[in-house]
């Protein structure tokens, strides 16, 4: 899957707030910008847009900054995608199918497409954010 470097930054931003969520506290938008590398201006930007979508809230203030809209178990990674890349942004595989080997081709597109889709949808940054945190746990030996 090819994704824009604004919907990777979408996703990273909205999986860092995934990570903040439990402690109730707005993320700023330096720290998620520094984290990620990511240019302050085209962050802001971007959580403008998810903040326009209901995805995620912003706090003013000198503690202020960014939470999640909703409990991360409520967001999906499909639905961050399909906002920012367009809720028509799956590949149809171009022209209409005209031969048997164009038409198996575009079938196998489609079945490819679905199953992305689906995968997308159900994985939500409650899940991504639980994998993160597993994979930064120290690990203890005896």
């Amino acid at each position: 899957m090819n994704l824009s470097a604004r919907t990777q930054y979408a996703c990273h931003a909205v999986l860092e707030l995934a990570l903040q969520f439990e402690s109730g506290q707005p993320v700023q938008l330096r720290k998620i910008a520094d984290s990620h590398a990511i240019p302050s201006r085209f962050l802001v930007q971007i959580l403008q847009q998810l903040r326009a979508a209901g995805l995620v809230a912003s706090v003013r203030g000198a503690a202020g900054g960014y939470r999640l809209a909703k409990p991360p178990c409520e967001t999906s990674l499909g639905e961050v995608i399909a906002l920012v890349e367009g809720a028509n942004s799956t590949r149809s595989g171009g022209a209409t199918a005209v031969s048997p080997v164009a038409r198996v081709l575009q079938d196998k597109w489609r079945e490819i497409a679905t199953t992305e889709a689906r995968m997308l949808d159900s994985t939500t940054f409650a899940q991504l954010a639980e994998q993160v945190q597993d994979a930064t746990d120290p690990m203890y030996y005896i």
